[in-house]
């Protein structure tokens, strides 16, 4: 008996709307999880909650991937913190490499051990250049999938883009 894959989408956003379509489209049972969505976002989920707390059935079977689509939001330390008090599989933040993250400090305003605060990766997906919330959902979904399935991501064969 196999767990059914969770995908679930933290704050909705133009990437979230398009992790959460072309995730169903994967396989992935779809959640977003936003306590105050903005209008003219329109997401489309399974499963929408406002926070970790209501989806504790949803999440039982410790098999969800958690991407957070925001970083700048008020909210993301609480929900990342709850997030990380749930089995989740897998728990990521988008954001710029060459920044540490505002979710370090924001877990460690909350009292977060450094453990859990490692426990979320940062910057989530393959290395492809994405910019356009299309690009970075397809980096996300292909980083997910390539570490569900215990590859590194890339080129298969060693293959480049050069036909090398």
């Amino acid at each position: 008996m196999t767990t059914e894959r969770l995908l679930v989408a933290v704050f909705a956003s133009p990437v979230a709307e398009v992790l959460l379509r072309w995730g169903a489209e994967l396989g992935y049972r779809t959640v977003l999880v936003d306590p105050a969505p903005p209008p003219g976002v329109d997401v489309v989920a399974d499963v929408t909650a406002s926070g970790f707390a209501e989806l504790d059935g949803e999440l039982a079977g410790g098999d969800a991937d958690v991407v957070v689509t925001d970083h700048h939001r008020d909210e993301l330390g609480a929900l990342l913190r709850d997030a990380l008090a749930r089995p989740a599989r897998w728990i990521g933040v988008m954001g710029n490499p060459r920044h540490e993250g505002p979710h370090v400090a924001a877990l460690t305003e909350l009292g977060v051990a450094p453990e859990e605060i490692a426990r979320v990766h940062r910057p989530i997906g393959l290395d492809i250049g994405s910019r356009a919330p299309a690009e970075i959902a397809v980096s996300t979904l292909a980083g997910l999938l390539a570490d569900r399935n215990g590859r590194g991501g890339g080129f298969a064969h060693g293959g480049s883009a050069q036909g090398g």
